[in-house]
């Protein structure tokens, strides 16, 4: 593959980063600014994915490579680092983590060489490197897994489920809406430690669930016309079980 497309890339955001004759916008950001977007951009390449709409997939990862791009321009100018070392840096790490690829292993260990590569940064912590940017359900679910690495987990998912039904109880007993927060946050933690026993990704669970609720909804919608909103409980209730029979 030819450097040039990446290349050309780089130079844009260099001209649009020029104080003199850039874009304003685009000199005043920062990290900090921009973060949002890259998150934004990252989530777009994963709809397109669940989508299987390629041409969209395309311009996506486009779209998060200039983030990429933006990032590494803002620390080139600030003496940091730049994009080849942001290349470098991956690139070496990949090898370091593939030795039975890159190297003479006979087989590889992920984990295993992630958790000894945590263990030379300053927090030692199984926990340490979990970003506290994640999505609140798959945050929870790698925190849980790196607790289990260390022992620190149900064996089994009865034990999981067990911790769901306390969970209600003391969402039930709380009484003030801080408490209730408290305890629904407990609540959900431990509905996503009950998933990950069976295996299953709560995060995906939860966009299904999102997706079926989206085109039930829409589908009563549909069915009732310009009435669905005055229609009592009742009603919409009789035309979620019909929408849900039918699908």
């Amino acid at each position: 593959m030819s450097a040039a497309p990446l290349t050309r890339l780089r130079a844009i955001m260099a001209r649009l980063r020029d104080p003199e004759t850039g874009c304003p916008w685009d000199v005043a950001q920062s990290y900090a600014t921009i973060a949002p977007y890259t998150i934004e951009e990252a989530y777009e390449v994963a709809d397109a994915i669940a989508r299987n709409d390629i041409a969209a997939l395309k311009d996506e990862l486009g779209d998060l490579l200039l983030q990429v791009v933006f990032h590494a321009r803002i620390a080139e100018e600030a003496g940091d680092f730049d994009f080849d070392d942001v290349a470098t840096a991956i690139s070496e790490k990949m090898e370091r983590r593939h030795p039975h690829v890159f190297g003479n292993a006979d087989k590889g260990d992920w984990e295993g060489i992630k958790a000894a590569e945590r263990t030379q940064h300053e927090d030692g912590s199984a926990l340490a490197g979990v970003a506290l940017a994640l999505p609140a359900l798959l945050r929870a679910e790698k925190l849980q897994k790196r607790a289990a690495r260390t022992g620190f987990d149900w064996p089994d998912a009865a034990g999981a489920r067990a911790k769901i039904l306390e969970e209600l109880a003391e969402v039930d007993a709380a009484t003030h809406a801080d408490d209730r927060e408290d305890e629904l946050g407990d609540l959900l933690f431990a509905v996503v430690n009950w998933s990950r026993k069976f295996g299953v990704d709560p995060e995906a669970a939860l966009r299904r669930a999102n997706a079926k609720f989206e085109t039930r909804f829409r589908a009563m919608e549909d069915s009732a016309g310009a009435s669905f909103s005055t229609l009592d409980l009742e009603a919409k209730e009789a035309l979620w079980q019909q929408v849900k029979r039918q699908a």
